[in-house]
């Protein structure tokens, strides 16, 4: 256990050291801007592909075909991140594995905006999921190292939060950016309007929202300057041999890593197909046949930010649970919530303003996923925690990987609604798993 895990002492802020603020704080904007940096994608996806391919309509068979490669590859980039930047967080210290893992997913998230073909893009998006999938386990480790164990269930909404409040602020810049080209032509002179990339003039706005993901970047330069290693790892290093990758599938942590993995695989494979397709799903409602490409936009980043804001609710609502119930249960009521939302939003076809109501009781019951940042990391030995971590959360992105491509193949023919109520029933294995979770001190 931690140096800094005296149970008997009060979760009150003023018994926190700076040392613990400091590594909230550098994990929770790295958080920040994961949510950021991943969304902003997801948010443009269809015109921005359809733009790549030179098709007028988003909605054309190869642009979903297309667009769900390219969203696989940032799953597989994001589990492969975890285990190698895991890895490194193991070896080399949190501190510095997590300054590289933004520099990472910030670097390539940039060079997305310079992309001609939809395979550069792939590229860059399976590049920077590198870097996203490694802050994760990283910054997950760094907490439950240095935080209070009593913290550890609302410091796990706090962070989830800060996901969310990215994923908010990938919204509130495409909202904006959508409006760029209108702007422009507003207010600037005929010269330097004609002075303009003509995608620009032409309303294509899409790949300027990378941009935007440059701004992670400066972070690290704070991180490597007030945030040190925590000392249980410097103290698990002397004299210890270090662990292999294969140690996880070794008595006795063989068994967390399989129920983590089963865990991780179905529920994560159902919350990003989900994410990826629902506002694939608005923008194809027969009711917006007529609405602009921008009128579209607005509306699937509208319910982007009504589900992410009540995320926040829903982080708060499951670190209540935990701190009552225990982790185990509260991921099982939770994965419960989730199956019966899906089927209340997508069991019978709903328009956009109904769908406004359901699709963000989805996004409250994701609340689950932030449990799993303080709940996972002391499952694994410390020499192995980042890597136990980072592997067995981020598998779950390959098969989030194969999900996605398999509902966007499957889209291809029939209705996205049914698509996306199959999705939810992914939720019933990931709750038989969650069953035979150990809960923190009994078996872990």
């Amino acid at each position: 256990m931690s140096q800094s895990d005296p149970t008997a002492a009060p979760a009150r802020a003023e018994t926190l050291s700076p040392q613990q603020w400091r590594s909230g704080i550098a994990a929770w904007l790295g958080w920040l801007f994961d949510g950021l940096d991943m969304h902003l994608y997801t948010l443009v996806a269809a015109s921005f592909v359809a733009q790549l391919v030179s098709v007028d309509n988003p909605g054309d068979p190869i642009v979903k075909q297309y667009s769900s490669w390219i969203q696989a590859a940032f799953l597989i980039g994001w589990a492969l991140g975890g285990g190698f930047f895991g890895r490194l967080g193991d070896k080399l210290g949190r501190s510095k594995a997590l300054s590289l893992t933004i520099l990472t997913y910030a670097l390539f998230t940039g060079l997305s905006f310079f992309c001609q073909t939809w395979w550069q893009l792939l590229i860059c998006r399976f590049l920077a999921a590198l870097g996203i999938g490694g802050e994760w386990a990283v910054g997950a480790s760094l907490l439950s190292e240095t935080w209070p164990k009593r913290w550890r269930p609302w410091i796990a909404g706090v962070l989830q939060t800060g996901v969310n409040i990215g994923v908010l602020l990938a919204c509130l810049a495409v909202y904006l950016i959508a409006d760029l080209p209108a702007f422009l032509k507003g207010n600037l002179s005929a010269g330097m309007w004609d002075a303009l990339p003509q995608g620009l003039k032409d309303g294509h706005f899409e790949r300027y929202v990378f941009l935007v993901g440059v701004l992670p970047a400066f972070l690290v330069f704070w991180i490597r300057r007030h945030v040190p290693e925590p000392e249980e790892w410097h103290k698990a290093r002397v004299g210890a041999v270090a662990p292999r990758l294969t140690d996880l599938f070794r008595p006795p942590v063989s068994k967390n890593t399989w129920l983590v993995i089963g865990v991780c695989a179905f529920s994560l494979t159902g919350w990003w197909a989900f994410m990826f397709w629902h506002p694939q799903h608005l923008r194809a409602l027969p009711e917006l046949a007529g609405w602009t490409a921008p009128e579209k936009q607005k509306l699937v980043s509208k319910a982007f930010f009504i589900v992410i804001a009540v995320s926040i609710v829903g982080n708060f609502f499951a670190s209540f649970l935990a701190q009552k119930l225990g982790y185990r249960k509260s991921i099982g009521i939770l994965f419960t919530l989730f199956i019966a939302a899906f089927a209340g939003a997508f069991a019978v076809p709903r328009t956009h303003e109904e769908l406004l109501w359901w699709l963000p009781l989805i996004g409250f019951c994701s609340g689950v996923f932030g449990l799993f940042t303080m709940y996972l990391p002391p499952l694994f030995p410390t020499l192995l925690r980042t890597t136990g971590a980072g592997f067995c959360y981020n598998i779950g992105r390959i098969f989030a990987a194969f999900g996605t491509v398999f509902f966007g193949l499957y889209a291809g023919v029939t209705d996205l609604r049914v698509a996306l109520l199959v999705v939810g029933l992914l939720f019933i294995p990931a709750l038989a798993f969650a069953f035979f979770l150990p809960e923190p001190g009994d078996g872990d």
